[in-house]
């Protein structure tokens, strides 16, 4: 698994400045990306709750609070979109600190080990140690090298 290229400046505020408040709410924030697309710039929050999911309600309050403080603190200086969401159920880590972040959920890695190839690995996340993804699986908990996990994401139970 690749790590995020490094984020930009004004993505680097923004995540100072809004990290606060997306906290105060009890959620953390998965990832924020700045963006030019088709309507043009967009600014986008995924958020999450540490040991369960964000609720629409939740999405739409903390869209108010952020739009609020943006438009009294003005980082940004040019029309934009913001959109708040959640990371869906089955959306792939993008960063290593969602190791860390979902500890407790149910998660699916595909892990690549050199001369034995893939193998999945189901259980729940039980964050990191060092450079190890701990993941508990039949009660025993495992230690995979970050290195070798090719694709990592929370796990659906139904």
């Amino acid at each position: 698994m690749e790590p995020t290229a490094p984020a930009s400046e004004l993505e680097t505020r923004l995540g100072e400045l809004l990290e606060p408040v997306v906290r105060s709410e009890g959620l953390i924030l998965v990832e924020l990306s700045w963006r030019r697309e088709r309507g043009g710039q967009v600014l986008r929050l995924c958020v999450d709750r540490p040991l369960g999911g964000v609720t629409l309600d939740e999405c739409i309050g903390l869209n108010r609070q952020v739009s609020d403080l943006l438009d009294v603190e003005e980082p940004i200086g040019v029309p934009y979109n913001l959109e708040v969401g959640s990371p869906g159920l089955t959306r792939r880590f993008k960063d290593p600190r969602e190791f860390e972040l979902f500890a407790g959920r149910p998660a699916r890695l595909v892990v690549s080990t050199p001369g034995e190839g893939t193998q999945v690995v189901q259980g729940v996340l039980k964050g990191t140690m060092g450079q190890d993804v701990l993941i508990e699986v039949g009660g025993k908990v495992k230690a995979v090298p970050l290195a070798q996990v090719a694709k990592a994401q929370l796990a659906v139970d139904f």
